[in-house]
This record gives C-alpha cells, structure tokens and sequence, in this order.
C-alpha cells in the first residue's frame, strides 16, 4: 500500500503518449538468497556495500545551496521555497536520505534518476528518487522521454526535462552510463567462491570423522550402543587422559576430510581489486583514514559526484534565461572536517585575512556559530600592496 500511494503521489496518472524508442537501459539483479551463485546482484555483498558506504555517507552530507548572481552581488538560498526543498525534497525523506539513495544507484547500476514533480506554472514542488527495473530512452518531436518500469507492474513516462539523473562510466551509451555488470563480475564469482568454500569446509569439519567397523554382525541397535560408550567414554571433554583400550570387536578407522581453503593473501588480494573498482583502500573503508588520505579520497570520488550533482540540480531547477542571470544549484562540503586539529588551528590565518568568515572557521572546528560571525575580518596589519607603501623618510 505504501508502494503504490508513493506511486500516485510522484506521478499521479498521467502518461506521455510517446513512440519510438531508440535506448534501453536494465537493471540486472537476483533476489535469490545469499549463497546462491552470483547472478549480478552486488547489493548482497556485505564487501561491496562496505566498499560503497564510505563515499555514500559522504555525499549525503553535501550541503545544497541556492546561488543567485556573482561578485559583490551574490545572493545565497535567496528564495526561501527552493530552500525548501533543498531540505526537504519529498514529504518521506530529507535531503541526505535523498543524496545517499542516488549515490547507492549510481555505483550500483551506474545510473539514477530523480523525479521533479513541477506546478502548473513548471516549479519544483518535490523531488522523488526512481526505483526502477528497467528505463527506456524515447523521443517525438526532437523532444526525449523516459519510460520507466517498475517492480509493482506499472510504467511511466516523463520528459527528460524533469528527472535528475546522474550516471558512471558514460563511454559508449548516448545517454546512460556503461553497466558494470562484466567489468565486476569476475571479481564476484571468485568472492562468491571463495565464501561458498569456506562455508562448505565449516559444514565438512561436522561430518563423520570415524568408522567403526565391527568384526562379526550384530543388530543395528547393538551397534548404536557401541557407538555412544565410545564416544561418552574417549571423545567426551571429560576424558583427558586421552588413552582407550584396544577391543577385539570392531576397529576404528580415522576419515580426515580435506577441503580446499583459499589462503589469506588470495582473499586479500581479491577484496583490494574490488576496493580498486570503488575507488576506496581499507582505510577508507574502516575509518581509520588519516587527514591526507581522506583529502585524496575527498577530491578524487566526492567531489566529481558533488560538480555532477550541482550540475544536474541547476539544469532541472532553472531555464536556460534564469541561469543567465546567474541561478545555480551548489553542493559544498568542507574536507577540512577531517583535517588534524593543527591544520584546523592554523586556519585563523584565513579568518585574519578575510579569507574565512569566523563562523566558517568555527564550523570547521565543529563548533557553533556565533553573533556578527558572518561578517568577514582582517587585521590591521593587513592591506593591500598599492596601500602600504610608506615614504621613505628625507635623510640627514
């Protein structure tokens, strides 16, 4: 019931009447359970989302902002309705619930949309984030279409013109991103062997162990009765005096099971290919990152998602005319959040030159803003060059 209301609230019933298709992007997944072979679905790897969460809760902490104009006439969140929905996208979840679930599809499928429901005037209302099956590129009168399908049986068309969509790897498609599905898959079915391996030698180390083998018949309840005095008498933890007496009735025959195990540098080798797929390193994935290594992992995966991300918002939010005057979508984030404590200290060097407002820098060292902090400062020994020259004073 929450599926299909959420449905008819991003779309309500309307539908584009549109012919030829000339794209077509899948989603290729396996609701299978986890010890399955592996058929595509790396959302079901606990390795892979360790890989992804890093940079996932690290774009769903980018701030949007609202920027209107340039130079001294810069306005910032100057319209509080687009403020609005740059905190609130949809009635269901907030601006990082909505940032972190984009990030989750683009590494996944290599693409993710974004619905923008619009007014009858063509404003943002809200904005809702597409779960989808599959998605179709179409066109009618040099004007392009999505067809969406989706697990609840339904399908949807929307102008292009109103879905966000943020892709990886856009090489060979004209509008989508390159699936990963071949350039990963050797990885998963060597990580997915190697699990079942070690499942299957943890359940191999329960097997029989032992055979009696008996001299002469008996009954089978006979046997059964041999068979626990043995064990309660020799193989119990009780017993440590680890001697037992030979009996002419049966012998015992030891069975040693002999599973193959990948070593640890095999595995390790394999988790750091797939770390590579990511962009990610151990470091980065445990939290035990330090200030250069978050700098360089900030700058080469968050970043080019946050220019995508502003890129992507300002062309759905504004015409062509309203950013000629300067209108953009902004997401900004501070990498010096993670930057050691003398980095953050020698950072009042920028607040003395105006560099940094007060309460910037505050917010740096995490701590909250305070009256008059916006304002930006300089000291008194600071000028501009044309303005310190001083006249050299007349000699004797």
């Amino acid at each position: 019931m929450v599926k299909r209301g959420l449905f008819s609230k991003m779309f309500g019933n309307k539908t584009a009447p549109v012919e030829s298709s000339f794209k077509r992007f899948e989603l290729i997944s396996d609701s299978g359970n986890t010890f399955s072979p592996w058929k595509g679905n790396t959302f079901q790897s606990d390795i892979v989302r360790a890989a992804i969460r890093p940079k996932v809760n690290a774009v769903g902490k980018l701030n949007p902002k609202h920027i209107r104009g340039d130079g001294p006439g810069i306005k910032v969140n100057a319209d509080p309705f687009i403020k609005g929905i740059l905190q609130r996208p949809n009635p269901y979840m907030s601006m990082q619930d909505l940032l972190m679930k984009l990030t989750y599809q683009r590494e996944l499928y290599h693409n993710a949309f974004a619905y923008i429901k619009r007014d009858q005037d063509g404003y943002p209302l809200e904005i809702y984030p597409i779960t989808f099956n599959s998605v179709e590129l179409l066109e009618r009168d040099n004007e392009m279409f999505l067809k969406f399908s989706f697990r609840i049986g339904k399908q949807m068309v929307v102008p292009y013109a109103d879905v966000i969509h943020l892709r990886k790897d856009f090489n060979e498609s004209d509008l989508f991103g390159d699936s990963g599905l071949i350039a990963i898959s050797n990885i998963m079915e060597v990580i997915n062997t190697t699990d079942q391996g070690m499942i299957n030698a943890v359940k191999n180390s329960a097997v029989i162990k032992w055979i009696m083998m008996f001299k002469q018949a008996i009954r089978p309840e006979d046997q059964q009765t041999q068979i626990d005095l043995f064990v309660k008498n020799y193989l119990s933890v009780e017993k440590s005096n680890g001697i037992a007496p030979a009996d002419p009735r049966y012998e015992l025959k030891q069975i040693e099971p002999k599973n193959y195990v990948p070593n640890a540098a095999q595995m390790q080798e394999t988790i750091q290919r797939l770390y590579s797929y990511y962009g990610v390193n151990e470091a980065i994935v445990q939290n035990n990152y330090n200030e250069d290594e978050w700098n360089a992992f900030y700058e080469s995966e968050i970043e080019p998602i946050a220019i995508q991300l502003s890129s992507a918002f300002t062309k759905a939010f504004f015409t062509v005319r309203e950013q000629g005057f300067g209108n953009r979508i902004v997401f900004e984030s501070s990498a010096l959040q993670y930057a050691s404590m003398a980095t953050k200290l020698n950072l009042v060097q920028m607040v003395d030159r105006g560099a940094m407002t007060p309460n910037e820098w505050r917010q740096v060292m995490n701590l909250g803003p305070i009256e008059n902090g916006d304002k930006p400062i300089r000291r008194l020994d600071t000028a501009e060059v044309n303005q310190t020259k001083e006249a050299k004073p007349d000699g004797p």
